[in-house]
């Protein structure tokens, strides 16, 4: 059984609308990271995964949304 993606993928073209809305063609891209809660019958766990492998840009992009969350 496979496994459905399409609750990510609605998440991923819904930000996508958002960000041609507020910025417009303009702009582009910069580098991406995608938290996924992944929830099993015995356990749930957390995966991240980043377009930047290094570790301070994957850690700086979770600090700045963590910042944008909490509104400081």
């Amino acid at each position: 059984m496979t496994m459905d993606q399409s609750k990510l993928g609605q998440v991923v073209a819904e930000q996508m609308e958002a960000i041609e809305e507020d910025h417009g063609e303009e702009c582009e891209i910069g580098d991406v990271c995608v938290i996924v809660e992944v929830l099993c019958p015995d356990e749930s766990t957390v995966r991240v995964r980043s377009s930047d492998r290094r570790p301070h840009i994957r850690i700086g992009l979770l600090l700045q949304a963590l910042r944008m969350e909490l509104g400081s």
